[in-house]
């Protein structure tokens, strides 16, 4: 088989199913792959993992190696390194990249030191291009670019690995649409013999005991999100977009600073430091569009901003812009939305 291809760690959810922030690196993988004219590998390990590997194909996974074994479910750090550090040892792929979960977080670095290679963590974007060193002059081409905010998210950094192999990165969830590309599209599975791989080492940390609790809110494929900032001014006019996106089918989202102040729960912050989401419509309430927030929702297919002020970072990306007082127009939303319902 041939070498420098390139390969997805796919996580499970709890339903032994592949993770959607894993679906969304193999659509941006099997972007890459045409583009470098490779396959596009992924590796599965888990216990009964077979059906969920075979999801993998209409995304355009070539190969799936499947690693079986008690031992690998649920997810413990040393027996998912020594598989997946192994398995990239022998086919020497060109691109690894892990999802910027709790579980590529953790496995990615430790690859990473392991194999004496780069990582660029909590990436928004990948692209293929070329890179000449400014030093010495030489030209990389075909090199992975590594594009995620830095510095607070006040600019976006374009990292670049070319000496070393393989180029890796952890990628956020969210910011890469996950696309079937063929549903006819076949692919092989190749079994990875966890038995000879796995030592009594990878065991000595056990899980005796496991609660889990179901998650209560999930706004990322929410179609239609409302989202307040600092600017709502406190938790009681919050409700108010609550009412509002119930009206209207749609979910609560809220900016760092409306959830630090209290005004929504943590789990409906959007950002860089929160989810990533990309509705179709979002409407920001009371958001003043500090970069760090944009880099969350700036790919939604359409965005309302209502604002105080017209000069609001947040306008320049907005498709239509209100000014004016949230608290003033969006009972005038609600109202036309229920009198054209009539």
């Amino acid at each position: 088989m041939s070498k420098n291809n390139v390969l997805v760690y796919c996580e499970l959810t709890e339903a032994n199913q592949i993770a959607d922030i894993s679906l969304e690196l193999c659509t941006k993988g099997r972007q890459l792959a045409t583009r470098l004219g490779v396959r596009l590998q992924a590796v599965v390990a888990g216990h009964q993992v077979d059906a969920a590997a075979r999801t993998l194909f209409p995304y355009g996974v070539d190969d799936v190696f499947v690693a079986d074994d008690t031992r690998l479910s649920p997810y413990r750090t040393l027996p998912h390194f020594h598989i997946v550090g192994k398995l990239i040892q022998e086919q020497e792929p060109d691109i690894v990249l892990f999802g910027a979960s709790s579980v590529g977080r953790d496995l990615a670095p430790r690859i990473a030191s392991f194999l004496r290679c780069g990582l660029t963590a909590d990436c928004t974007a990948l692209e293929i291009g070329s890179h000449t060193d400014a030093k010495t002059g030489k030209q990389y081409d075909n090199t992975l670019m590594q594009i995620r905010p830095a510095f607070g998210g006040n600019i976006v950094a374009t990292i670049v690995t070319p000496e070393t192999r393989p180029q890796m990165a952890t990628v956020r969830e969210g910011v890469m649409k996950k696309e079937i590309f063929d549903p006819a599209h076949k692919g092989n599975i190749i079994n990875l013999p966890a038995d000879k791989i796995l030592t009594p080492a990878d065991e000595a940390v056990r899980i005796l005991s496991r609660e889990i609790e179901e998650q209560r809110i999930n706004i990322k494929n929410a179609p239609v999100i409302v989202a307040g900032g600092y600017g709502m001014g406190s938790k009681e006019n919050f409700q108010l977009l609550h009412d509002f996106a119930r009206l209207i089918g749609g979910s609560v989202g809220a900016t760092r600073a409306a959830v630090d102040a209290g005004f929504c729960e943590g789990e409906r912050q959007i950002g860089q430091t929160g989810v990533t989401v990309r509705p179709k419509l979002y409407i920001a309430c009371g958001i003043s569009g500090a970069v760090q927030h944009r880099a969350g929702m700036d790919q939604s297919a359409k965005i309302i901003s209502i604002n105080t002020d017209p000069d609001a970072p947040i306008n320049a990306i907005a498709d239509y812009t209100i000014v004016g007082d949230a608290m003033t127009v969006i009972p005038m939303f609600m109202n036309a939305y229920k009198n054209n319902l009539k």
